[in-house]
């Protein structure tokens, strides 16, 4: 795992820290689950458009002149 090292505002990091204990855990393991989820969202995002390009590839269905 590595080590990262952010800037916060003070004010920002005394209300995460609250924000964290308040749910047992820490600012670091928010940290952690944050980019997380940004990184299983994208790769969510990455696999359905290449799906829907794959199905669209293999469709016989056709449009016809788009007037949009």
């Amino acid at each position: 795992m590595k080590n990262i090292t952010l800037s916060v505002d003070e004010e920002v990091l005394t209300a995460v820290r609250r924000h964290a204990a308040e749910r047992n855990s820490t600012v670091n393991r928010l940290v952690r689950e944050f980019f997380a989820s940004i990184a299983t969202q994208n790769d969510r995002a990455r696999h359905a458009r290449s799906r829907l390009r794959e199905l669209s590839e293999k469709s016989k269905g056709r449009v016809g002149k788009k007037n949009w």
